[in-house]
């Protein structure tokens, strides 16, 4: 899965990796993103540009009847989204970015039982362009929220010793098709991402609570 990531980049700097369309905003610097918090996410606009704007984490179907069902739908299993009945909508015509600097994983120590966080990145420290969907979910008192999920995949070598899941991340080439919305069918990009051009070293456990987010949550330590 992927249950944290960190957001290091600033609007001119997405607007240069994404061609971006929407007027600047400010982007907050984050180091520990939770989930049902909000994010930066990169999507095509009804006019055909790109905007990024801040989205819950946490998807909510237009169906759903409580905000809470997203608690549970943070990731989307790359095997099933074109066929679960809460994602296959958004995979044809709602895909998404979600831009990272890196995110992170726990690994769990079998002499201990505790579990070690590591913090991921790519190898060159370029940002991790996060595959996504987005959906629309109206309260009862008539409030729109905007929601997004993170793509989940079979892991790479390298991610396989951390854990069983990783994000999908997709290669800069791809990144047109994946937000066409008259492609319906991206399968082929839900994939893992080469391990040679990621790095994982090992973080403090203060990740482990939303409250901290700080630099010191990415500085690397000697796992416990």
């Amino acid at each position: 899965m992927c249950g944290r990531f960190t957001h290091l980049l600033t609007w001119a700097q997405l607007h240069r990796l994404l061609r971006l369309t929407s007027d600047p905003i400010d982007l907050p610097i984050r180091y520990n993103i939770a989930p049902t918090q909000l994010a930066p996410v990169v999507r095509t606009t009804p006019e055909g540009g790109r905007a990024v704007h801040m989205l819950r984490w946490g998807l909510v179907p237009s169906w759903a009847k409580e905000l809470a069902i997203g608690n549970s739908m943070i990731n989307a299993r790359g095997e099933t989204i074109a066929t679960k009945p809460a994602f296959r909508a958004a995979f044809k015509r709602r895909r998404c970015i979600v831009p990272a600097s890196g995110f992170y994983e726990w690994k769990k120590c079998e002499e201990t039982k505790a579990k070690q966080p590591f913090y991921i990145t790519a190898s060159d420290q370029s940002p991790l362009m996060l595959g996504g969907l987005w959906e629309s979910w109206t309260s009862p008192d008539g409030e729109i929220i905007r929601t997004f999920t993170i793509i989940t995949t079979t892991p790479n070598e390298m991610m396989a010793v951390i854990h069983d899941r990783m994000p999908v991340i997709l290669d800069p080439s791809d990144i047109d098709t994946w937000l066409d919305p008259e492609v319906e069918d991206a399968g082929d990009l839900v994939r893992p991402f080469p391990a040679e051009l990621m790095l994982a070293s090992p973080v403090s456990t203060r990740v482990n609570s939303p409250r901290n987010d700080s630099p010191d949550c990415i500085q690397p330590q000697v796992p416990q």
